[in-house]
């Protein structure tokens, strides 16, 4: 045995000394706030082992203590409000905040929204809660496309059309997000990628098959602007597209994600989807074949527990390195840094929120005016509305949706304790010696028994509230009353409520307003003759009671447009599981329909004429920009939203007409406003089929503005050369 001397004993304690701040700092250099994000992550993946760096990788991402680092769920979700967390204010549904054709309300509902998340965060992690649900990783908004109006999620999304549901869904992720460029409010994640819009029962092992060309300009097109505007996060969702699962498609995440538009963000699997791969889809025969493929094509985040079971296995196996782990590591890392999940709470630009930020005064202000703007005026006899307050002294207000809470928050949605139904809020609205009573009147499904038509024959006014709720239409699994996995089979309303109204009208001599609650398309010829007056109310969140009072009585004028087409029968429709865009929605539909793509009705009427005139011809690098000069020729102060549509040449595959810009502007009665829209010319690019790539198509164009996509108040001639 050797023995050290004295002299070599100290200088050994002494290097060991020296050297262990050393070690402590590089352990700790990811926790330097000065140092740029892209250091940090390297720094922190230098410093985790291979099992911690796996156990990363799911969305129930484990704590590493000897790092300090706590257990964290990225599972949120907050579509129209901070969703199953408790206390929150609940917006109108996702359709209704497009039907509002608002950006910028849109974007204080998210900012809102983003605002009562970061309180509920703080709030819990000051407890060392770190539950679902309350994290900062909203996997929201919901941008498919509505290509059909029998799919059960469509009320998530933003209507059939892929130009207002790029413009909103960038709204919305602005405002989750928030606009310091190193520091995320919260992370918002664009969902489903891609071609995703049923057939809800079988999505995970359904094959989508749509050509290069619908998947560029229909269904792509709204996640590569969400990706440009700055999105954080992509999830990809559970069906096939051409035959090969969206979570495990290279093609898709690698090459066009990344390389082409140049995504910088995580992007993160639909839940369970990695084991749909091997389970139903049966395109990869095991996990851990799965888990290679998936981070090899470009996931990031799995929602399910493959990537921490199977990957160390993976690697084993050689089908996956720790370099390709440490990619995929990295995209997440990046987006927990721009969170601050490593940085000190109190230095947060965002830690001062707390209990005081939920469901506040303004925040239930705000609900109100978007349930407002949503709703949209489907037919309005002889003017009947708005009602006169001295003109009735009782009302009757009844029907299956007039008190039910699911009618009014839809589906994915939070709760609240001051919920105003459309009873409470009619209620709320009339002077006390006004009578007003209530009567269910009828269910989903009995046909024959009715409540509430005596008390509506002496009443003054009824206001009739029906329509679908979201056990009837919805995700599969949660809309479990509906007859096709949450799919809806036709447009037709309950056959209850088509019976019940019959009854009624036959029962009331005086006006019946009929309110229908909805998210998507439905038969509204079925009841529309046994009503004076119908609004569609969507799923109206927490003031939608108030809102629809405000409306029927004159507070306000009815301002929402529909931001899909409703049609008059499914029959007019393709085969519900082709993704092949021919026949469908107002861009190539052009048969006769119930109510086109942006109709709502007013209480007033409004006049255009062009004050600016586009130029006759345009180049690739032009811009085509005009003003419009919009009038309120009624007697009441109302919005108009102002919608901008181009005609294309007559060539192949081409759309009807498009949606291009739009703008809402509010008028004063008697006055005008002018309203100024910019075109960029390249926004008229379609796919080239035969070389892949896009095209501008020379020749002549038609600028067509007007109200609606059937409204034609201004029609200009273009040509591109």
């Amino acid at each position: 045995m050797r023995f050290t001397t004295p002299k070599k004993i100290l200088l050994t304690i002494a290097v060991s000394v020296a050297l262990l701040p050393l070690k402590s700092s590089a352990q700790n250099a990811f926790r330097n706030a000065a140092l740029p994000i892209d250091t940090r992550v390297k720094e922190l993946l230098s410093t985790l082992t291979l099992d911690e760096k796996v156990s990363l990788l799911g969305y129930r991402s484990q704590a590493v203590p000897r790092l300090g680092i706590p257990a964290y769920n990225w599972w949120n979700e907050g579509l129209h409000g901070v969703a199953r967390a408790g206390e929150a204010t609940v917006f109108p549904q996702a359709i209704a905040l497009a039907a509002t054709f608002n950006e910028k309300l849109v974007q204080s509902v998210s900012d809102v929204i983003s605002t009562e998340a970061r309180a509920k965060y703080n709030l819990s992690t000051a407890r060392d809660r770190h539950l679902q649900y309350m994290g900062l990783t909203f996997w929201t908004p919901n941008i498919n496309i509505f290509r059909d109006p029998r799919w059960g999620r469509g009320q998530e999304t933003y209507g059939e059309d892929p130009f207002l549901t790029a413009h909103i869904g960038a709204a919305f992720v602005t405002g989750l997000q928030g606009t310091d460029p190193l520091h995320l409010k919260t992370a918002s994640a664009a969902k489903h990628f891609v071609a995703h819009s049923g057939p809800e029962a079988t999505r995970d092992y359904f094959n989508a098959i749509v050509d290069e060309k619908d998947l560029r300009e229909t269904y792509m097109y709204a996640f590569h602007y969400l990706v440009n505007s700055g999105v954080e996060s992509i999830m990809t969702a559970y069906n096939r597209v051409n035959g090969v699962p969206n979570s495990v498609n290279k093609y898709l995440i690698g090459d066009i994600l990344r390389k082409d538009w140049g995504f910088k963000g995580h992007v993160v699997t639909d839940c369970g989807a990695l084991d749909d791969v091997f389970l139903t889809h049966k395109t990869i025969p095991n996990a851990t074949e799965t888990a290679a493929a998936a981070i090899k094509a470009g996931i990031d985040l799995d929602c399910s527990s493959v990537l921490q079971r199977d990957v160390l296995n993976a690697i084993k196996k050689k089908l996956l390195t720790e370099k390709e782990v440490d990619v995929a590591l990295g995209y997440i890392l990046k987006t927990q840094f721009k969170l601050g999940f490593f940085d000190e709470a109190a230095k947060s630009p965002y830690y001062a929120y707390r209990a005081d930020s939920i469901h506040s005064a303004p925040h239930i202000a705000l609900a109100r005016t978007a349930a407002q703007q949503s709703m949209v005026l489907l037919k309005n006899n002889n003017n009947i509305l708005p009602l006169k307050q001295d003109s009735f002294s009782s009302i009757m207000v009844l029907g299956p949706n007039a008190a039910s809470i699911d009618a009014m928050v839809g589906s994915y949605h939070g709760v609240s304790s001051k919920i105003v139904n459309f009873v409470e809020g009619i209620t709320a609205a009339v002077d006390p010696a006004t009578r007003v009573e209530y009567d269910l009147g009828c269910d989903y499904r009995d046909t024959t028994h009715f409540g509430g038509i005596w008390g509506a024959g002496n009443a003054d006014l009824t206001i009739a509230v029906l329509g679908l709720s979201p056990v009837l239409e919805g995700e599969a699994g949660d809309a479990f009353l509906a007859e096709n996995g949450g799919d809806k089979k036709d447009l037709s309303l309950p056959a209850s409520e088509i019976a019940f109204m019959k009854a009624l009208r036959k029962g009331v001599t005086k006006p019946i307003i009929a309110v229908i609650t909805a998210g998507s398309d439905v038969d509204v010829s079925a009841i529309a003759e046994y009503a004076d007056a119908i609004v569609f109310a969507w799923y109206p969140g927490e003031q939608g009671g108030n809102a629809l009072a405000d409306i029927v009585f004159g507070k306000v004028s009815p301002s929402g447009k529909l931001p899909l087409t409703f049609y008059k029968s499914v029959n007019d429709l393709p085969a519900y599981q082709s993704y092949s865009m021919k026949g469908r929605t107002y861009r190539y539909f052009d048969g006769p329909v119930q109510y086109p793509f942006g109709f709502g009705l007013s209480y007033t009427t409004f006049a255009y004429e062009m004050a600016q005139r586009p130029k006759t011809q345009y180049t690739a690098k032009d811009s085509i920009t005009f003003t419009v000069k919009v009038s309120n020729n009624g007697s009441m102060n109302a919005d108009e939203v102002v919608q901008a549509y181009v005609k294309y040449p007559a060539i192949d595959r081409m759309p009807v007409k498009e949606l291009k810009g739009f703008k809402r502007v509010s008028i004063d009665k008697g006055d005008s406003q002018t309203v100024n829209i910019t075109i960029p010319v390249k926004e008229l690019q379609k796919w080239d089929l035969a070389k892949h790539q896009w095209k501008l198509y020379p020749g002549e164009y038609q600028l067509v503005i007007g109200g609606s996509s059937a409204d034609e108040k201004v029609v200009e001639k273009f040509r591109i050369k």
